[in-house]
């Protein structure tokens, strides 16, 4: 049963952040501001880093991707900071 608990943690935080992403470019599309843009872009990469850790501790336990988690990591953060600083009003 932990296992499966730990799933539905996992597969909650992954849809939270598809959500968000979904709501941020939404919001982008409707008024064009960039940091909606770059909040959704990063967002993304946080869905990325949340479904690859999903894969790295229950579907696939004896590979490791924790470079693949590490790398949208940083994706997901450099690209927030990449738009605070090229959104600058």
């Amino acid at each position: 049963m932990p296992g499966a608990l730990a799933l539905l943690i996992y597969v909650l935080c992954a849809a939270t952040a598809a959500l968000c992403t979904a709501l941020l470019l939404r919001g982008y599309r409707r008024t064009g501001t960039g940091l909606l843009f770059w909040s959704g872009l990063c967002f993304g990469f946080l869905t990325l880093n949340s479904v690859a850790v999903i894969f790295d501790i229950m579907v696939f336990p004896g590979t490791n991707l924790q470079l693949l988690r590490h790398a949208s990591s940083l994706a997901a953060v450099g690209t927030l900071l990449f738009g605070l600083i090229w959104d600058e009003e």
